[in-house]
């Protein structure tokens, strides 16, 4: 009778799980006891009651196998049933002193807080799917995970001080999730850049969230929980029967580790890259295959006609970069993913390391492969490293982005399809050398330190540090051309400047920018050569705001002549400055406040200018006549900056300019020794 429903039903049920005994759904909480345990805990706070909710949520599950349907994932319908029978067992209670601080401030918050922040934190299920669980909207989820971070933060004794700006703090959990859209995370990263307020509050909040990630990592569930639980539900022949198939499990995976072994073994060497540069025809993964640094996968999913390829993975120490080809088998169209948008790494903040940021590479429009054929596409995209050498990825996307031919911008406006592609990606990560540089080296009058050399299968990275001492003049960014080690040149990558969070050094603050790989692993000197700093300047001037005198007006500043177009009141309130005149301008930018009668409020900006290259070709920043990645040296100069003041008919008292930013070219080159660092870890 049962196989006849699962016939007419098809429910959509992991491979592992059968409908016809209870023991597979057994072994599947098993496997996830930790992560429900402390959902559970933070309904029940009782090791007794969440073993009778783990026995009646395996009933309850292996009863309604045989309705679950495809349009809801096997895991998510877990948990909604889990979510339910917690909440008819919970009762509030208040939590022992003895007991775990976070156990204790996540009790402070009300239900869906805290099921909020397990659920996406801890379980690790996306946004949207939680919202689907708990039915909200996704903004909603957003606001419930900002403010139940507040509350946990001032729960563990900190955050009391914290006052970041409203409009700003909305952005907080789109911006840490990376998926504010470009012009707003421009926006976003200009106000945390001359906010002090949010950049303190912004830091504390991602300090918890870290916290909170790794407390949760190192969490343990009781021993003998889950036999109690299994002792319940089944017979002890049961436990050892699953014991069996998994032993047989293993030793199928082994086998085919093995497989994979002699495989790797064969086409090691002189032969594998007479192989690939044959039956490559990417070029940059073939590089990668004939350096032994990864191999084929060839994993298929499709959906909607789109069919994408998982081709290969190269991962070590700076990131997890993937290989993928994206086909239209029904038109000429071609797709592309999207890290930000649609894309879902199961587990992300558990197997990825959480302080770093995925590279990011703009689809490859010129690329002799991608004009060949006009439904079909090959990409790359960047993730976190791995924590461990060896894991597997689970991947979902739910949507790849259309891309415009013949247009520049064809990254900006890019046309969603949606579909459902999943992946299980294993993945094995490459070791890195590190090298101790040590040196410190004066550009324009300010301290840097070039601190050290990392060559890694994927790139070359420059650690440097700032030591910004001079208040009237700080380097924000410093652009260089190359590297050269063993005779061989890296170029800088344009898009490859981080900063870097884990700072040991309080005296510095330490940046990495990346370089094309070498594929070298031993050198005892390297010249770097530098391109251009961009830098802050400090030069204080208030001008006085009248909305009651005609505009434009203007003022003198840095040897520029600077008009205030616009100054209104209404709903809201506008600023418009300009200055047209870009030669010899000593400023790109300016860095400024507008201060009204209630101070320094929120503000909503508004830019338009000019890009110039090192020759002194204009180029309008706001048409798409040409491709940025060409241009020499090329520098943004702010032409119009309008301001949209929010509330009820503010009026705007003065502009407060307290400096300026430039870019100075160099043609500094610096020749150094190298130091090998010794790392304790097997493999790095």
């Amino acid at each position: 009778m049962l196989l006849l429903i699962s016939s007419k039903i098809k429910p959509s049920l992991p491979g592992t799980i059968s409908i016809k005994g209870i023991e597979s759904v057994v072994e599947w909480f098993d496997q996830q006891q930790r992560s429900l345990y402390i959902l559970g805990w933070s309904y029940l706070g009782n090791q007794l009651k969440i073993e009778e909710l783990f026995y009646r949520v395996i009933l309850q599950v292996h009863k309604e196998l045989p309705k679950f349907k495809n349009s809801t994932s096997f895991e998510l319908r877990i948990i909604s049933i889990f979510i339910r029978i917690c909440r008819e067992l919970s009762i509030k209670k208040s939590l022992k002193a003895s007991e775990e601080s976070v156990f204790q401030a996540l009790q402070q918050l009300n239900e869906q807080e805290r099921e909020v922040l397990v659920l996406t934190y801890f379980k690790g299920i996306s946004i949207e799917e939680t919202a689907q669980l708990l039915q909200l909207s996704s903004e909603q989820i957003k606001e419930l995970l900002f403010s139940g971070f507040q509350l946990l933060r001032k729960g563990l004794g900190n955050g009391v001080h914290y006052q970041g700006c409203n409009e700003y703090q909305k952005l907080y959990v789109d911006y840490l999730e990376r998926k504010l859209e470009r012009p707003r995370k421009i926006d976003f990263e200009m106000h945390i850049y001359h906010c002090q307020n949010c950049q303190d509050d912004l830091a504390s909040l991602q300090e918890i969230i870290l916290n909170y990630s790794e407390y949760i990592e190192t969490f343990r569930v009781p021993a003998g929980f889950m036999e109690n639980v299994k002792e319940r539900v089944s017979q002890r022949k049961n436990s050892i029967k699953l014991k069996k198939k998994k032993s047989k499990r293993i030793g199928f995976i082994s086998a085919s580790v093995f497989v994979v072994f002699l495989c790797t073994g064969y086409f090691s060497g002189f032969f594998s890259k007479i192989y690939y540069s044959l039956t490559e025809e990417n070029q940059e993964l073939r590089i990668f295959l004939q350096e032994d640094l990864g191999e084929r996968l060839g994993l298929e999913a499709e959906s909607n006609g789109v069919k994408i390829k998982i081709k290969s993975v190269i991962a070590d120490e700076i990131q997890t970069l993937i290989f993928y080809e994206i086909e239209d088998t029904n038109d000429n169209n071609q797709y592309m993913i999207n890290i930000d948008d649609g894309f879902f790494i199961k587990d992300e903040m558990k197997i990825m390391v959480t302080n770093t940021y995925p590279r990011y590479f703009p689809p490859d429009m010129e690329l002799d492969l991608n004009n060949k054929e006009k439904n079909l596409y090959h990409g790359k995209m960047s993730l976190r490293p791995l924590k461990e050498n060896e894991e597997t990825i689970h991947l979902n996307i739910n949507k790849v982005m259309k891309l415009k031919r013949n247009s520049s911008d064809a990254y900006v406006n890019l046309v969603p399809e949606e579909g459902e592609w999943k992946f299980e990606i294993p993945v094995t990560k490459k070791p890195s050398v590190e090298y101790a540089l040590d040196e410190e080296v004066e550009i324009e009058g300010v301290a840097v330190l070039i601190d050290k050399l990392i060559l890694a299968p994927t790139g070359t990275i420059l650690q440097y540090g700032l030591k910004n001492e001079h208040p009237e003049k700080r380097i924000d960014m410093i652009n260089f051309k190359n590297l050269e080690i063993n005779n061989k040149v890296a170029e800088n990558d344009l898009y490859g400047n981080s900063y870097v969070n884990a700072q040991n050094d309080l005296r510095w603050s330490k940046f990495q920018t990346h370089f094309k790989p070498l594929f070298e692993k031993e050198t005892d000197e390297v010249k770097v050569r530098f391109d251009s700093v961009y830098l802050s300047i400090t030069d204080n001037k208030t001008i006085a705001l009248d909305a009651s005198k005609k505009y434009p007006q203007t003022f003198e500043y840095a040897g520029s002549t600077i008009s205030i177009d616009k100054v209104e009141i209404g709903q809201p309130s506008v600023v418009v400055i300009s200055n047209h005149e870009i030669k010899n301008r000593a400023y790109e930018s300016l860095n400024f406040n507008i201060m009204t009668e209630e101070g320094n409020i929120s503000m909503e900006g508004d830019y338009k200018g000019v890009i110039v290259d090192k020759n002194g070709k204009e180029y309008d920043m706001n048409k798409t006549s040409f491709i940025y990645e060409e241009l020499e040296q090329p520098r943004h100069f702010f032409t119009v900056q309008s301001f949209k003041i929010h509330g009820d008919k503010v009026v705007p008292k003065s502009l407060d300019i307290y400096g300026y930013n430039t870019t100075k070219f160099l043609d500094n080159e610096v020749e150094l020794d190298t130091e090998l660092i010794v790392k304790e870890e097997a493999g790095i």
